[in-house]
């Protein structure tokens, strides 16, 4: 009997000391639950043209959730972005945003894709006209200024009249890398038959995401079809490896 008093002592004694050696060595564990940021490759966002980048928090969270790390910017005079816009000041903003990613961060162009969303896709053409990039995608987009303005005001010589041309699909054709044009057939302010066009013009490899809704309701509207055409893009462009063509130092900052 005492012996096996005796015996049941040692074996909670030696439980009670196991446990406790436990929880000295995973104590961290128990203490901290760390949520790891992602990281793709970075992500180049230009917005529309109106509102700033505070209105993109969604927009920013899905591709977030993608793992992709994303970079934003307030054209001259949007935010807290001083100066005028204007077409040349956008491209501008465009090139000193890429030389920001690229020779600050030292992120390579072959990990980089360049988005841009209505007004922001002409902007993402042109960047991707003048410096490499891993892949372009442009949300409802427009062909050129010209060519919305005519829609808007048959009766005028558009033409003639817009100092603004914008001319998306001119630099589109310029970039032969991966390409994705999303768009909605409901868009109301950009018609739909614009997506298509840049669709026809893009001269890599390309794909198209048929959008629902509105737009500026469309990325939100289309649900998961949304998430799973932007996934399957950067997939084919960029591969599952996580942290490739990362900078180590890039990645210890976040």
């Amino acid at each position: 009997m005492m012996k096996t008093a005796l015996w049941l002592i040692l074996l909670i004694g030696g439980i009670y000391l196991a446990m406790g050696m436990l929880l000295y060595i995973f104590q961290g564990k128990l203490i901290f639950y760390p949520t790891r940021i992602l990281v793709y490759h970075p992500d180049a966002f230009f917005h529309g043209n109106a509102g700033n980048i505070s209105g993109r928090i969604e927009s920013i969270r899905q591709f977030h959730q993608l793992g992709l790390d994303v970079f934003i910017v307030d054209y001259r005079g949007y935010g807290k972005s001083t100066g005028r816009p204007n077409e040349k000041g956008l491209y501008t903003d465009a090139l000193a945003a890429y030389d920001y990613l690229t020779q600050e961060l030292g992120i390579p162009a072959d990990s980089l894709i360049i988005f841009g969303r209505s007004l922001g896709g002409s902007v993402a053409a042109y960047l991707a006209s003048e410096r490499p990039a891993a892949g372009l995608a442009l949300e409802s987009t427009f062909t050129s200024v010209p060519d919305v303005a005519s829609g808007y005001y048959p009766v005028y010589p558009v033409g003639l009249l817009t100092r603004y041309k914008l001319p998306t699909i001119a630099y589109l054709q310029k970039f032969d890398g991966p390409v994705l044009i999303a768009h909605s057939p409901d868009d109301e302010l950009i018609s739909y038959r614009f997506g298509r066009e840049l669709y026809d013009a893009a001269t890599g490899p390309k794909q198209f995401l048929e959008m629902r809704g509105g737009h500026n309701d469309g990325f939100f509207l289309t649900g998961n079809a949304y998430s799973e055409g932007y996934d399957r893009f950067f997939t084919s462009v960029l591969g599952n490896i996580e942290d490739a063509g990362v900078p180590e130092r890039v990645q210890r900052s976040k």
